[in-house]
């Protein structure tokens, strides 16, 4: 695989415009049979994806973790109790909550929960007031060796939040636990294309590394963004933690916020405000390509505390298996522009890794981890 780059250290606009095509010109004279198109232009939202209350295994009340959250400066949080603890009013109240601390250009409250699958693992489920029915009256898991098949209640969950109108579906903290058999997530099997539509996100850290399993989702086919959160049991909902999932969106509305979770385009950050824009080719963070063998990564990083933890170590484009095709170190300072050129007839992704002089605790310098943009090869 060839690698060409180029670097440049500058600050970032706090917006991220993708591009703009304006009319094509003749003699100096727009042609009136050419009109402009404009692509939308995304802003930059953090905040935290995974949190509880009191409603099953955490403390305090929805609206008590609405305010805090917002008082701390996030731009959204989403309360995600596990539903088998939830009795109705509680899950109203969550919704009623939800609904009443929203407010349009300033903060973005979501109502979700915490699905269990018995033996498995747990996925959040956003963007819908219904719950699937209870994991212990789907039939029996079906085995062929040591494979499940189609026929088990596992990937029905999936079916579940695809034909779900408005669900949103999010793998929690891959590699926690599960049977021998099932371990991450059956190794991330039974994609199709509906199913692949309702999961749009990945725990990518969650008190510990759950990188490989976001990888490994990724070579089985899963087109989705990876998240970092703080899974808060303890009342603190954003305050004390430095952890953040940052959407991309035209605006700060659960609409737009929604469309971003189930596009799978944002990033997971361990630094609160670390902003990081990708594109390839021109296209932003989840975006499919039409196939190729050279691809041009414009990267922007930058922390706007210009503080000496925050400096920008290193920086690395991340392919199929894992793959390391690029890298860059920082210079010592918190603001980093590469454009490096990648070339593979095989890579099917790409996604940015990021290093700063921070880290978190187990990983050594890694801060955040984007969303891919794939090639379509």
């Amino acid at each position: 695989m060839g690698v060409t780059s180029r670097r440049c250290f500058s600050s970032l606009s706090f917006v991220i415009v993708i591009a703009m095509i304006g009319p094509a010109l003749c003699g100096g004279t727009a042609k009136a049979s050419e009109p402009t198109v404009t692509v939308p232009q995304y802003n930059l939202y953090f905040g935290d994806l995974h949190s509880h209350t009191s409603y099953s295994d955490g403390t305090g009340t929805p609206d008590e973790a609405f305010e805090t959250a917002r008082s701390a400066g996030a731009d959204f949080l989403a309360i995600t109790d596990h539903h088998y603890l939830l009795l109705d009013w509680e899950w109203a109240d969550i919704l009623r909550s939800a609904d009443d601390h929203t407010v349009d250009g300033e903060f973005v409250a979501m109502a979700g929960y915490e699905y269990f699958l018995p033996g498995i693992n747990e996925v959040n489920i956003y963007g819908t007031a219904n719950m699937p029915p209870d994991a212990g009256l789907i039939p029996e898991a079906y085995y062929k060796g040591d494979r499940m098949t189609g026929g088990s209640f596992f990937p029905w969950i999936y079916d579940w939040i695809a034909q779900e109108p408005g669900a949103i579906g999010q793998w929690n903290h891959p590699l926690s636990y599960g049977c021998p058999v099932c371990w991450d997530y059956y190794q991330f099997d039974f994609w199709n294309e509906e199913r692949d539509a309702a999961m749009g996100m990945i725990e990518c850290y969650n008190w510990g590394d759950r990188e490989p399993s976001y990888i490994k989702a990724l070579d089985n086919g899963w087109h989705m963004m990876p998240t970092a959160t703080a899974d808060d049991h303890y009342g603190e909902w954003i305050w004390g933690y430095e952890m953040r999932t940052v959407l991309l969106a035209p605006s700060l509305t659960r609409e737009d916020l929604y469309d971003a979770m189930r596009s799978g385009r944002g990033y997971a950050t361990l630094d609160s405000n670390l902003r990081v824009t990708y594109t390839l080719n021109g296209e932003v963070m989840s975006s499919v390509l039409s196939g190729g063998s050279t691809f041009v990564a414009d990267i922007h990083i930058e922390d706007p505390d210009g503080t000496a933890g925050d400096t920008i170590t290193f920086v690395e484009v991340v392919s199929d298996g894992g793959e390391v095709v690029g890298s860059i170190g920082g210079d010592g300072s918190t603001a980093l522009d590469w454009t490096v050129t990648l070339t593979s007839e095989d890579a099917s992704y790409y996604y940015v890794r990021v290093y700063t002089e921070s880290g978190a605790e187990g990983l050594p310098g890694v801060t955040a981890w984007t969303a891919p943009v794939w090639t379509g090869n």
